[in-house]
């Protein structure tokens, strides 16, 4: 255990938060994903409350289409001794899905879409069939849910309840930010590592309280082995694959971070990623193309062996695997930006360079196979990259495809595209 305050290293500081936490709130929860976070701060929690004889509740929200030994684990937190309740939700929210610039949301659990389901519904989990939440709706947020979910558990419960959450600022800037520097948060006895909860600027009896905030990935990792903790078996299989502890990510992989190793799901659990396959859109391509600018990533990993021609081929035929029709459309719209150069400039297909002058294919200026590439490694419908507008035809095309695909844009879907916003908007 690295970090040390005065004399107290951060698994005693952690265990003295959890003991004022314990005595001070009526009714306590913890929010786990099954990551090793949330996996420790549990744990430890339990080891706290037999010592008090005290006993708490469990929030875990499913995401359907996780790692196996997520699942596994998870089954295992469940025999913890001093749960009293365990709150295992399935019900059809809406996740982010920063793979596909046509679904930008998919809604885990729904019914609609049973036969794709990446696994079973668990026997003991609340779904749609026996929902107890009267608030709840079908698409709601993940971060709507949880808030909701801390008002019912009041509600129900009431008095002061604290809510556990495993988060560590050394991840990101603004968790610590969050969690140790908002001055005009409200905490519980001056504890900077909690926080009262608001809904609509007022404030409800609840605080949420992060005691590993302070944490860094060795220390979880050492409280594991000091402790013989349980731990989800998916970061051993990350690990052996070369992923290092510091990059390993759990949550639902195709979020704007986890999306970076999506490639991993292939690799250790092939056979739940067959079933992924089918049921998010643009997972796939996620996989082959979570390292390069296709996904906002800055370098491309374009191999060299290929020259531009052959990758640009090679991002044709990996999309026409998940979505053929949006491959044809990209394929009809650089024929044709093809076909201009050539009445243009009298540059025949047979005849554009691999590459030409950074500076001129960045103003567009320019025909080169790496331009092409990297205008569908954007994944932009309309190739504005091509020097292509937005037209009624695109727009007509779009409407087809979404139609087409089970509807991947519905009145449901919430992007931050402009264009795909005003769609919306017309098909309502």
């Amino acid at each position: 255990m690295s970090k040390k305050y005065i004399e107290k290293n951060v698994l005693d500081a952690a265990i003295e938060r959890l003991e004022i936490v314990f005595q001070n709130f009526d009714n306590i929860y913890f929010s786990v994903s099954g990551g090793k976070d949330s996996s420790v701060m549990v744990q430890l929690a339990n080891i706290v409350a037999k010592k008090l004889n005290k006993k708490f509740d469990v929030l875990f929200i499913d995401l359907e289409a996780q790692y196996k030994h997520t699942v596994k684990h998870i089954e295992e937190l469940k025999q913890l001794s001093q749960i009293r309740d365990f709150y295992h939700i399935a019900l059809p929210m809406a996740l982010r899905n920063a793979v596909s610039v046509l679904q930008p949301k998919w809604i885990c659990w729904e019914e609609e879409s049973k036969h794709l389901w990446v696994r079973e519904m668990p026997e003991d989990s609340i779904n749609i069939n026996n929902c107890p939440f009267k608030w709840f709706r079908k698409g709601e947020e993940f971060e709507e849910f949880i808030v909701q979910f801390a008002n019912w558990y009041q509600k129900k419960y009431k008095g002061t309840v604290g809510c556990g959450i495993g988060i560590r600022t050394d991840e990101s800037l603004n968790r610590f930010r969050t969690i140790a520097l908002q001055e005009k948060k409200v905490t519980l006895k001056n504890c900077n590592w909690t926080t009262k909860l608001k809904i609509n600027d007022k404030y409800i009896d609840v605080y949420n309280f992060y005691p590993i905030y302070d944490w860094r990935t060795e220390d979880i990792w050492g409280a594991v082995s000091k402790l013989d903790l349980k731990f989800n078996y998916i970061y051993e299989l990350m690990y052996k694959n070369g992923v290092s502890i510091y990059e390993q990510r759990l949550c639902q992989p195709y979020g704007d971070d986890q999306r970076n190793g999506l490639d991993q799901f292939k690799a250790l659990e092939y056979d739940t990623w067959s079933k992924v396959l089918n049921r998010v859109n643009g997972v796939n391509f996620g996989n082959i193309y979570c390292k390069t600018t296709a996904l906002g990533n800055i370098k491309s990993c374009k191999p060299e062996f290929m020259t531009w021609q052959e990758y640009t081929v090679f991002l044709l035929e990996s999309i026409g695997i998940y979505n053929r029709d949006l491959m044809f459309h990209y394929y009809r719209k650089i024929t044709k930006f093809m076909i201009w150069y050539k009445k243009k400039y009298g540059i025949a297909i047979e005849n554009i360079p691999d590459t030409a002058e950074c500076k001129l294919e960045n103003q567009k200026k320019a025909i080169s196979w790496r331009r092409i590439a990297r205008a569908i490694e954007k994944n932009d419908f309309y190739l504005r990259r091509l020097s292509f507008g937005q037209t009624k035809t695109d727009d007509e095309e779009l409407k087809k495809l979404i139609h087409s695909w089970d509807n991947l844009l519905s009145r449901d879907t919430i992007t931050d595209d402009k264009t795909l916003q005003k769609i919306i908007e017309q098909m309502k």
